[in-house]
């Protein structure tokens, strides 16, 4: 039987548990925090955490640190993470790269599960890609495309950064939802590609946001539809692919914040917290859009399943297309 005394010693410590536990949540941060960006400085994953710091920095009441480790298609930097302490001190601004398709391309290179071995925080932002085609090609919807496509002897080019890149998996997607074969045609960079796309070298091709909607204003290229689940609001009379006669077809950037898996809960809590408040500004949200970039925050749990279900897709596309890019 236990007596008056160690009963009075268990709720002791019971409670003594609880109010250090709720401390600890409190407390933190107590001292500067690092978020690594897979990336070199510049473009949008860069910036991105260069705004979270800005942000949300003196909400924490401490300085946010952005650290650059690109290289290895990102998992550098994931790896880096993934070594540090479990205490919500270092922080990992993910891309699509390292979480999804760096580990879907790379499974023998990736030293890490993208799923169990981090902690999701929040979205931070995406961005589409828009199917535009040449002038020159006789098409004005989604649709046409894959009617000309279907009847074309020798086929459609399209052209991508190489295989593996983003616009090489949206282009495989595509056509294993619409049963299409289409020619592939890679290039060095992304500028060479859209300057070959723009001159009628090659017939269609996803592009980045911002360099592609330019030129589709300046009537260089022609929109038929962006990849993102819903209309952008920053080119809200481009109807989405999958209302275009694709259902469910969908090929996003996605910028999020995680942690190293089995910190705290009462952090990541804090954290997404602190960032979904702070960070969504209309100044970022203005800056962002120049780049083409929707501002759009989550909880933990909504970032999880997202990324668990990017996950799936493209390991599928990857492995179905038998898909072998350069590392």
């Amino acid at each position: 039987m236990i007596n008056a005394n160690s009963f009075g010693l268990i709720v002791f410590a019971a409670l003594l548990i609880v109010a250090m536990s709720s401390a600890f949540g409190q407390a933190y941060p107590i001292k500067p925090i690092r978020i690594v960006v897979p990336n070199p400085p510049g473009g949008g994953t860069d910036t991105m955490a260069r705004l979270v710091a800005q942000k949300v920095g003196p909400a924490l009441g401490q300085q946010i640190i952005v650290d650059n480790r690109p290289g290895g298609g990102g998992r550098i930097a994931a790896e880096l993470v993934l070594r540090a302490p479990k205490d919500g001190y270092t922080l990992f601004q993910a891309s699509v790269s390292p979480l999804i398709t760096g580990p879907a391309l790379f499974p023998e290179l990736t030293n890490y599960d993208p799923i169990k071995d981090f902690a999701p925080i929040t979205l931070n932002a995406s961005t589409a890609y828009i199917l535009a085609v040449h002038p020159s090609v006789p098409v004005r919807s989604v649709k046409d495309l894959i009617q000309i496509a279907r009847s074309k002897k020798d086929g459609l080019t399209y052209g991508s950064t190489g295989p593996g890149s983003s616009a090489h998996l949206g282009m495989k997607l595509f056509e294993s939802m619409t049963k299409l074969s289409l020619i592939h045609v890679p290039f060095k960079g992304s500028t060479q590609a859209m300057v070959s796309l723009s001159s009628g070298e090659i017939d269609v091709m996803f592009g980045n946001y911002q360099a592609t909607l330019g030129l589709v204003r300046t009537g260089r290229l022609r929109a038929l539809g962006q990849s993102s689940p819903n209309r952008s609001t920053l080119a809200p009379d481009i109807p989405t692919i999958s209302e275009s006669g694709v259902p469910g077809f969908e090929l996003r950037q996605l910028y999020s914040i995680v942690a190293t898996a089995g910190t705290p809960m009462e952090i990541i809590r804090r954290l997404n917290q602190e960032i979904t408040k702070h960070f969504p500004t209309e100044d970022v949200k203005k800056q962002m859009a120049a780049q083409g970039i929707e501002i759009a925050v989550s909880t933990p749990e909504e970032l999880g399943k997202l990324l668990s279900s990017q996950l799936a897709i493209w390991t599928k596309v990857i492995r179905e297309a038998g898909i072998k890019a350069s590392n």
